[in-house]
């Protein structure tokens, strides 16, 4: 399966507490997706902004780490009655986002009294709204250091170090804050915080330490199902795919027409090796979900299912199902493409590319399906067009590198072997495989270029040593005069196929050319005797 992208929502979410002293602003990093191999989970619920106790209601120092390990700090000196005046109107105009005056009056307040750690937060806050990362950073630390008990430090902290892409920093300093707000926060702030260490541990792959934040989200609040589903989904990504069935089985049970949970479970049992389970829970769900789209995608993993069984015939019947559920899936069209080409069934994989390329005329890798298909049908001059149409699209490098191959075979065939040589030495660049270096190598040859040719095809060689690969590779030799190197390869054909006239002929050339005229006949013998005519004249 494909394997969407991480995608990271960073934003600021600001609100003012009834109490000036309990202001509690956190930026937010919360993930909006789990990136995995089985299916996108659902978009989380972004948490409100929680409120915190007051800075001196809190206990500082002795629940969780601080920076530097250091003692707690000395309690600073109470606000005047006109500083607590000065914080609430500072925190007014920060909420109202009126930015410049609150950097102004946070920043007086910190002269005034610098060890009170709200202005160093507020000023913080400030500073990351206006985008001024370096200074924020400063005022977190502040914080951190003034008022250790508190998580808002560490957790802004870390949103600073995911901006500047210091991912596995921000992945240490919103651990740092999640273990401070288990202790000292509301049930809301330590899932925002939570929300965050899920997202960089799900950036780095640590699906094993993913499952554990998840778990604690979820215990946070169990009524969470798509919680409950991410937690699941970080299971089987971890390998614990038979731990993850209860949790997806209490998704089912709870929302019993959901489909990606229908999926996951299908897939968990596919990696305990149970596919004949996969399929019969695959057709359960079908009967549950509502609409032809989503019994449709339901049959699509069924024709993978069985089409890795090796069953491609039941795989052809399950996508033509998917496609009579939903007549506007061009996906569904296209997998029945490629299952049909699996089996080799060219004209019906052909009509199915078609119809997915009239329900998705931008699909790049639909265009060159299509024309790969076209392309074995002998159907050049089409097989071109959908190739260079295909171009057009901006497909993925992947996707340009096949239809820059068939451009080239096409070309090759058309006799047009200047183009043909430009469209396969982009391909391989791209994406080397040794079929388009095979017929990079024969588009050089026809063009005279033998030591382009001899490279191209030694390549394809090394990538997958065919007979015709290695035949080929020997003429580019023998054509560059490169005689010994030739013979080897030759000799080698000969020994592994005795049978091939073709390489005895080859053989006995090799031979001709390095003055050794008893074995060039004898090879040359072999080959007429094999039914080359090439030899027979040789002989004369």
């Amino acid at each position: 399966m494909t394997q969407p992208n991480l995608k990271v929502l960073l934003g600021l979410l600001l609100a003012t507490s009834p109490a000036a002293s309990a202001q509690t602003l956190l930026d937010t990093s919360a993930a909006i997706s789990v990136q995995n191999t089985l299916q996108q989970t659902g978009t989380p619920v972004r948490p409100q902004v929680p409120t915190l106790p007051s800075p001196a209601a809190t206990p500082t120092g002795t629940n969780g780490p601080s920076p530097a390990a250091a003692p707690a700090p000395p309690p600073p000196p109470p606000f005047t009655e006109q500083q607590q005046a000065a914080l609430t109107q500072a925190q007014t105009a920060l909420g109202a986002g009126q930015l410049p005056q609150a950097r102004t009056l946070f920043e007086r307040l910190i002269a005034q009294n610098y060890r009170q750690p709200e202005p160093h937060f507020g000023l913080g806050l400030t500073l990351l709204a206006q985008g001024n990362l370096k200074g924020a950073a400063f005022e977190f630390t502040q914080l951190s250091t003034l008022a250790p008990g508190r998580p808002e430090g560490p957790y802004n902290l870390g949103v600073i170090a995911t901006r500047e892409g210091r991912y596995a920093d921000a992945q240490r300093l919103y651990g740092e804050a999640a273990a401070l707000a288990r202790t000292q926060a509301s049930p809301a702030t330590q899932r925002q915080v939570l929300e965050a260490l899920a997202a960089e541990q799900t950036r780095a792959g640590e699906f094993a330490a993913l499952s554990a934040t998840l778990a604690e989200i979820t215990a946070l609040d169990p009524q969470d199902v798509d919680a409950q589903f991410r937690l699941a989904q970080a299971q089987v990504l971890a390998g614990q795919g038979a731990a993850a069935l209860p949790g997806a089985y209490a998704v089912l049970e709870r929302q019993p027409q959901r489909l990606d949970a229908a999926l996951l479970v299908a897939d968990i049992y596919v990696g305990q090796g149970l596919p004949d389970r996969a399929l019969r829970e695959l057709d359960t769900a079908a009967g549950r979900v509502k609409t032809g789209g989503e019994r449709a995608t339901l049959l699509l993993r069924k024709a993978d299912i069985l089409a890795a069984r090796g069953d491609t015939r039941g795989a052809v019947l399950a996508a033509q199902a998917a496609t009579r559920e939903d007549g506007r899936s061009a996906a569904a069209f296209a997998r029945l493409a490629e299952l049909h080409t699996q089996r080799k069934d060219r004209p019906a994989a052909l009509a199915a590319y078609q119809k997915a390329t009239a329900l998705a005329p931008q699909n790049a890798g639909y265009w060159t399906g299509q024309a790969a298909v076209r392309l074995s049908l002998g159907q050049i001059a089409a097989a071109a067009r959908d190739a260079a149409q295909a171009q057009r699209l901006s497909p993925d490098p992947a996707t340009l590198a096949h239809a820059q191959f068939v451009q080239g075979v096409a070309a090759y065939r058309q006799g047009q072997y200047g183009p043909a040589r430009a469209a396969l030495r982009s391909s391989t660049l791209k994406a080397p495989s040794a079929e388009a270096y095979l017929w990079l190598g024969l588009s050089a040859y026809a063009l005279k270029d033998y030591a382009g040719a001899a490279t191209a095809l030694g390549e394809s060689v090394k990538l997958n040593p065919t007979p015709t690969a290695r035949q080929n590779l020997a003429s580019a030799l023998l054509a560059s005069a490169r005689y010994a190197e030739a013979e080897a390869i030759l000799r080698g054909l000969v020994s592994d196929n005795p049978g091939s006239g073709e390489a005895w002929y080859l053989l006995g050339l090799a031979q001709r050319a390095q003055a050794r005229e008893p074995e060039a006949r004898q090879s040359f013998k072999t080959a007429a005797h094999l039914g080359n005519t090439q030899a027979k004249g040789a002989l004369k």
